[in-house]
């Protein structure tokens, strides 16, 4: 038996960032639920920095939602001959993924083998939702109809791993799973010098002996960032999306060099998972972040998926080039941390992600 209760989480609205894009052009302000204090200020800073550098320029690039499916086909040339044969009936699996919703839309196919099992990973577009039930069910249609096609298979998983689902992978980053994203902003070395109180050199180098090379020796896979992750739950916490993701999510890479003297500094992400429709969508708070970020009851399908991706992935930026900043100061990052967790001691905390 289980009782239904509410996780207190201060929350507060960061910003505004300023973002370039097809799907929002505008001047945001940001919900973050946190309890890490200084995660708002900091990330506040780079918002700052946004505005005046002109605003972060972002496109989402990939779109889609995945689960695989395993069957045993008996042997590895009988495996092979069935990938073969659906290549050649792909017309048919859109129509049967189709059925699983009227948001679900067929996207691609891709096959591995191991054996004689045969592992197919499914990929659709999923409208608002960030598309979990939908790309399983459309799944399940698919493999129902495979095993009907051709009745010497033998069933083995719904979800063969191949997905992959809330596991640090490769192939997320690879062919995407949700929303893959890519904002840029070029920083004055004047904004640099007054706002991040750094060199766009130290930055950038500081990029390479962490984000590059401190990475690469903790055998990190296809990532290369200071802490995604951070503003990721936060956003994700306070708009009410699923926070496993975040595993999946934070896999992302920051890409950072001094142009003309000024910084060139970007952040891509292959794996937002999120969404504007579904469970946890439904409360009060997260309703009210949605709207307050433009993307609750947009008109297209799609929309507000894509817009939240955006704005998530310019939140991310934010945070990680002030971090970055901080961290080329000895001294700043600890200090910083220190003077805000004991103010929050006599600070009232003003948002909460549940007041029940």
């Amino acid at each position: 038996m289980t009782s239904k209760s509410c996780a207190n989480i201060p929350m507060r609205t960061v910003g505004p960032i300023k973002i370039i894009s097809a799907e929002v052009t505008a001047e945001v302000s940001v919900p973050m639920a946190t309890f890490e204090t200084p995660l708002w200020p900091s990330t506040a800073r780079g918002a700052k920095v946004s505005c005046l550098a002109g605003g972060i320029k972002a496109v989402v690039i990939n779109d889609c939602m995945t689960r695989s499916v395993i069957v045993e086909a008996g042997s590895v040339i009988a495996a092979n001959d069935l990938i073969t044969a659906l290549k050649q009936r792909v017309a048919e699996i859109a129509t049967v993924v189709a059925t699983a919703s009227r948001f679900a839309k067929f996207k691609d196919l891709h096959f591995q083998i191991i054996g004689s099992l045969v592992y197919i990973r499914l990929s659709i577009t999923s409208g608002d939702a960030s598309g979990h039930n939908m790309a399983t069910l459309a799944a399940e249609q698919m493999l129902n109809w495979i095993l009907a096609q051709y009745p010497q298979l033998n069933y083995v998983s719904i979800s063969g791993n191949l997905c992959t689902d809330k596991k640090v992978s490769a192939i997320n980053a690879i062919l995407g799973r949700g929303k893959s994203v890519v904002a840029e902003l070029i920083v004055s070395k004047e904004i640099c010098h007054t706002v991040l109180r750094s060199t766009p050199e130290k930055i950038v180098d500081l990029h390479i002996k962490k984000n590059l090379i401190g990475t690469m020796l903790a055998g990190g896979l296809r990532s290369a960032n200071a802490h995604f992750a951070n503003m990721l739950l936060a956003v994700y916490l306070a708009t009410g999306q699923d926070a496993a993701n975040i595993i999946e999510g934070s896999q992302g890479i920051v890409h950072a060099e001094v142009r003309n003297g000024d910084l060139y500094f970007s952040v891509s992400l292959t794996n937002l998972i999120v969404g504007t429709v579904g469970n946890g969508k439904d409360l009060e708070f997260t309703k009210r972040n949605l709207a307050l970020l433009g993307c609750y009851n947009e008109i297209e399908p799609g929309q507000g998926a894509r817009r939240l991706a955006i704005i998530i992935a310019a939140t991310v930026l934010c945070g990680e080039l002030s971090l970055l900043a901080a961290q080329t100061n000895p001294g700043e990052l600890m200090r910083t941390h220190f003077t805000m967790e004991r103010a929050k001691k006599h600070a009232t905390v003003p948002d909460s992600t549940c007041t029940s």
